[in-house]
């Protein structure tokens, strides 16, 4: 008898609070430079690679003073995933995902050290950092000569090994080059 009294009450209280008619009172707008700060997302066409240019030479001493102490001196992997290696194995017993093996395309490559590296301090290197990191690390992988450099031009137009190793997206909002069609883009 008590839960059916109590339930009714608490659900008026609740519908008819103050909390129902007034924002809370915390947080604030969302201004487009707020929102710019976060939206670093890079496609696979290269859509969001920001301005820079990096080197293989410049990428391998940031490498060797981020990147190495987690993924070893050559990419082979210690604390964290080898980045280098691998070619071939996919189909194996026991397949070697890198970079250099797995993944389908060079920008994903920036994207994520953009996003996620250093473990210790994600989102700290500049844009012409991360292009130097991974022009190193694309070189690691034989897929650059020690010579070449990367921005936003060129970055997208590195051909992986495994690019045409995905299922394509049965989505039928999704194209063949992975972006929404539009009109569905989410809210």
């Amino acid at each position: 008898m008590r839960r059916e009294v109590l339930l009714p009450l608490i659900l008026s209280l609740t519908l008819a609070g103050p909390a129902a008619a007034d924002p809370l009172g915390i947080g604030s707008p969302a201004t487009p430079d707020a929102i710019a700060a976060w939206d670093i997302d890079v496609r696979p066409d290269g859509q969001g690679l920001p301005p820079g240019h990096g080197s293989v030479r410049d990428g391998a001493a940031l490498f060797a003073a981020r990147c190495a102490g987690c993924h070893g001196a050559r990419g082979e992997g210690a604390a964290a995933e080898a980045l280098a290696g691998g070619r071939g194995s996919l189909a194996s017993a026991k397949p070697k995902r890198t970079v250099g093996s797995y993944w389908p395309y060079a920008t994903t490559l920036f994207d994520y050290v953009r996003r996620a590296m250093p473990f210790d301090a994600p989102q700290s290197l500049s844009a012409d950092e991360t292009y130097a990191v991974s022009a190193y690390v694309l070189h690691l992988n034989g897929l650059l000569p020690e010579e070449a450099s990367l921005d936003a031009a060129s970055l997208p137009k590195v051909v992986m090994p495994n690019r045409d190793g995905f299922t394509a997206d049965p989505r039928p909002d999704v194209s063949a080059s992975g972006r929404r069609s539009e009109g569905t883009e989410s809210p």
